[in-house]
Formats: C-alpha cells, sequence, structure tokens
C-alpha cells in the first residue's frame, strides 16, 4: 500500500523569529532558506510576514530572486493579512507567489479584535483571495486560534469551513495558536473536520505553551492532516513551536504509514547553524539536537552497549548526522573508558584501566570535566608514564610574576639526557618560559615551531578547581599540528602542551 504523504512546512523564519531577541539578516535568511529546501529538503518555507519592514521586504525580495532562479517560487510562503489588498501590493512587489491569509478562526478573536460580524469577515476574505488570483498568488488560509475555536465557539468554526472550503484556497491552515491544545483534543478535532470535510488539504500547527507540540502533532498526523508546520529548534513566541527534529523522528518510528520527504542526516548541521544565526542555544537535553542526547553517563550503559547494544533505542545517532559519546565521570566504569579508548586506538591492560578509571572517578567527585582528548594525560599521569617517547623532559620551573616587575621564568629540562637550564623574562609567564626554552634550542641550534594559537577551555559552568584544557596550535615549515595539556592550572596546562610538542618535533 502506498504511504500517505505528509508535507513539512518550516516557519523558523517566520513564527521562529518572533523568539523574543532573534532578527535574522538578509543573508541569514536567504542561507536558511538554501538550506532547508536544498539540504534538508522540506516541502514549504514560510519566510515573513508581509508589511513588517524594509529589512523584512529586502530580505523576501532576495529570497524570491535566488526562488525564482531555481525553481522553488511556489514553495516560498508569506504570511499575509486581511487588508483590502495592501498585502497583495507588497508581494507582487517582492515577487511572491503563495499567501498564507491571516483569518479568524475563533468567534472570541472575530467580536473581540476585529469588532466584525462572520459574514462581513468573509466578505473582506473573499475579496483578498480573488486580488491575490488576479496577481497570480495562490492562497492558504490560517484559521487563528483555531483551537480554542473548537473548544468555545464550534459553530462558527463550521460556519467559516462551510464557507472557505468553496473559495480557490490550496490549503487551510489549523493552528493551536496559544498552545492549549491535549492531544485527545488534537485527535478529536481534527478527526472531526477532515470526516466532515474529505479531500480538503488541512495542515496543523503546534505551538508548545504545555510542552505538548510534538504529541499533538503526532496525534494530529494519526488524524489523517496532509501538512504539518513546525521549526528549527523548536524556535517561536513564548515556549515555541513544534520542533521539526523531535516530530521528524516520532512520525518516522510511530506513523509507519506516512512518509516525510526530509533528509534525517541534515538535521543537526541546520539545527546547529540556526543556533549560530540565532543566538538561541539549544538547550542540551534538547531530544535530536541537544549536546547530551546521545552521551551515555553510566557505566552499566556502556558495559551494557558493549554487550549486544542493550541501551540502544532507534534513535540511533548517525540518522541525524551525530555520533554516541560515553562520557567520563564519577559514575563511569571500565566500560565507558574502554568505549573512549577505542575511539583513541588505545588499550589498556586491566590493572592499568583499573587505575584510570578510578583517577576519572576521583576527578568527577571533584566536579572536574573530563573529555575523551583528557584521558592520554590522565594516563600518563596515573601510570608515571607517557604514551608518547619522551626525548625531552621538562623536569622543574619556576614562574614569577610581581606587581611593577616582567614575569620571568627559570626552567630545568633534559633533551636526549642532556641537562639544561635557562632564565628569561617575557609579557606573561608563559611567554617568558618560552623565551626560556627558545634560549635553550638555540644552544642545540633547533628552531621551534611558531605557536599561531593557543585556546582554553572549561565546561560551562565549572568552578575554579575544574580542569582546564590548553589547546596550542603550532606551525613549522613543513605542517601545523595541535597539542593539548591538561591541568587545573592554565600555565601548567600549556607548558604539558608545550612539552608533548617538544617530542613531536
Amino acid at each position: 500500500m502506498e504511504r500517505r504523504k505528509i508535507e513539512i512546512m518550516d516557519t523558523t523564519l517566520r513564527d521562529g523569529e518572533q523568539t523574543s531577541g532573534v532578527s535574522f539578516s538578509i543573508s541569514e535568511k536567504l542561507t536558511i532558506t538554501q538550506l532547508l529546501l536544498e539540504e534538508l529538503k522540506v516541502d514549504r518555507v514560510e519566510i515573513a510576514s508581509a508589511r513588517v519592514s524594509e529589512g523584512e521586504f529586502q530580505a523576501v525580495k532576495a529570497i524570491l530572486k535566488w526562488a525564482a532562479e531555481n525553481g522553488y517560487t511556489d514553495r516560498i510562503e508569506v504570511l499575509s493579512f486581511v487588508d483590502n489588498g495592501v498585502s497583495i501590493d507588497w508581494m507582487v512587489s517582492t515577487g511572491v507567489k503563495v499567501q498564507n491569509l491571516l483569518t479568524k478562526g475563533s468567534l472570541n478573536h472575530l467580536t473581540h479584535q476585529l469588532k466584525k460580524t462572520p459574514e462581513q469577515h468573509f466578505s473582506e476574505i473573499k475579496h483578498v483571495i480573488e486580488l491575490a488570483a488576479k496577481n497570480g498568488i495562490a492562497t492558504n488560509v490560517y484559521l487563528e486560534d483555531w483551537s480554542n475555536g473548537m473548544r468555545n465557539s464550534p459553530a462558527y468554526v463550521y460556519q467559516y469551513l462551510d464557507f472557505i472550503t468553496r473559495q480557490p484556497v490550496k490549503r487551510i491552515l489549523l493552528p493551536d495558536t496559544l498552545g492549549v491544545l491535549t492531544p485527545d483534543e488534537t485527535s478529536k478535532f481534527l478527526t472531526g473536520l477532515i470526516t466532515r470535510y474529505p479531500g480538503v488539504h488541512f495542515d496543523f500547527h503546534a505551538h508548545n505553551d504545555y510542552d505538548l507540540g510534538t504529541a499533538n502533532v503526532l496525534e494530529a498526523v494519526k488524524a489523517g492532516v496532509s501538512g504539518l508546520h513546525l521549526t528549527i529548534n523548536g524556535m517561536g513566541e513564548r515556549a515555541g513551536n513544534a520542533a521539526l527534529a523531535s516530530a521528524v523522528a516520532v512520525i518516522n518510528d510511530f506513523v509507519p504509514e506516512v512518509k516525510i520527504d526530509l533528509k534525517e542526516s541534515s538535521i543537526y548541521s541546520v539545527s546547529k547553524l540556526v543556533e549560530t544565526f540565532s543566538g538561541v542555544r539549544i538547550p542540551s537535553n534538547k531530544p535530536i539536537v541537544g549536546d547530551n542526547v546521545f552521551t551515555q553517563t553510566a557505566g552499566i550503559h556502556a558495559d551494557g552497549d558493549n554487550k549486544n547494544n542493550l541501551y540502544f533505542n532507534d534513535l540511533l545517532p548517525e540518522r541525524f548526522g551525530r555520533k554516541r559519546e560515553y562520557a567520563l565521570g564519577k559514575t563511569s566504569g571500565k566500560a565507558n573508558i574502554e568505549k573512549n579508548l577505542q575511539e583513541l586506538g588505545l588499550k589498556l591492560n586491566d590493572a592499568d584501566l583499573k587505575k584510570v578509571t578510578q583517577r576519572v572517578i576521583e576527578l568527577g567527585d571533584r566536579k572536574e570535566t573530563v573529555t575523551k582528548e583528557d584521558l592520554p594525560y590522565i594516563i600518563s599521569d596515573v601510570l608515571d608514564s607517557n604514551l608518547y617517547d619522551q626525548k625531552v623532559v621538562i623536569e622543574s620551573y619556576v614562574l614569577m610574576h610581581a606587581m611593577g616587575l616582567r614575569p620571568s621564568a627559570t626552567i630545568s629540562m633534559s633533551i636526549d639526557g642532556e641537562k639544561f637550564e635557562e632564565n628569561a623574562q617575557g609579557d606573561g609567564q608563559f611567554d617568558a618560559f618560552m623565551n626560556a626554552l627558545t634560549k635553550v634550542y638555540n644552544k642545540k641550534k633547533r628552531t621551534l615551531p611558531k605557536l599561531i594559537d593557543y585556546a582554553v577551555r572549561i565546561a560551562p559552568g565549572s568552578s575554579s578547581d575544574a580542569l582546564c584544557e590548553t589547546i596550542i596550535t603550532w606551525e613549522t615549515s613543513e605542517k601545523k599540528f595541535l597539542t593539548r595539556g591538561l591541568d587545573s592550572d592554565q600555565t601548567v596546562c600549556a607548558i604539558k602542551a608545550t612539552q608533548k610538542m617538544l617530542n613531536i618535533i
């Protein structure tokens, strides 16, 4: 049996941009539109509201110019208004060919906001649809506050639908504008409408005020809707809209009789780009796209994954362009550490693995962040050895920093067993250390690589006792390479990273 197709309309650039504090630039809107249509493969994109601003006008023009050149014009939509043709003129001047006309879906909104009768409203809607058709613009119709309309004034909703289904509209868009529906209501209301108006294309538009957006989307699809409105990362006003990533995963996994033409493996990359452009951080525990959602923390889970993937479900990270990770901390067991060592291409015997496991647990108890990349350093500390051939050893150093005096460093080191001591000043403690090191290598008639980047990080929210990671990028005449150092002291991190560099060269 052929599966029923569900259209996905992404409204990140219109409804999602109503997130507090968010405003996309023209180039950002164009880039996101291109990614949504060409990379993610959504069916339609709602990019703006008519008449909002000059910036919005220019953005829509730029997007429609690109769309016309690439055959996407009929998949670009703009929210418009019942305003006697003012929105139509705006759309004509931008090249828009599809309007999503905002109308009143509840008697409460109609009576108190517009202060009009249903007959007056319907007459004005009809006029706008006719004007749009004359200008080559297709019409979809929003029933604003439809969910409350079904609760409190269903007779008006049916009166409206009896009228609008006789008009030349492509789709009827049913929003839960205030995010008030329960899954039971969503199912009941939509089943009733679809039964009463067979063959009509209904879209469902969920908001997430009670965190029921995805559940309501699932019920809408089961009830028989033809399309869904979603946003990247669940962006939108108040608590946001139903999130595209979650909705798509739920439908693909739990409603096998329908199909969605959307590329799951591109969800994460598009999500991260929208995060960057919007400035709205993705919560680390947000399904599908959060930083932590494919990270196993408990050692028993890693052990189970080693023994026939006992803690896997259908949400495999590879579906979404991601990979599973195993966190290191106080709940880690040997299995967690083994998983991380496998990724680094390292293997320890049982006795050494037990020592490293204990060290990681100790660090976790001190609230220090431990990452996969930290493991070689932890192994070195714990086993009093190094994974690399130690021809160069920084044996001792004194770093001095006093107010009114230039920082200085005295170092003692060995190179192939030969001892050296030097002292130097610098603009900071690490600079002084590097100047002393340069003196040593000048004696050896050798040149050190250039330091071209120096980055320090601790986990967000960590305190001053957290593990600190320093990542230094070095450059020689042949190559660029990175070294990392791990310690609770930033300068010591840099010195450890530098010692690794000395052994690499």
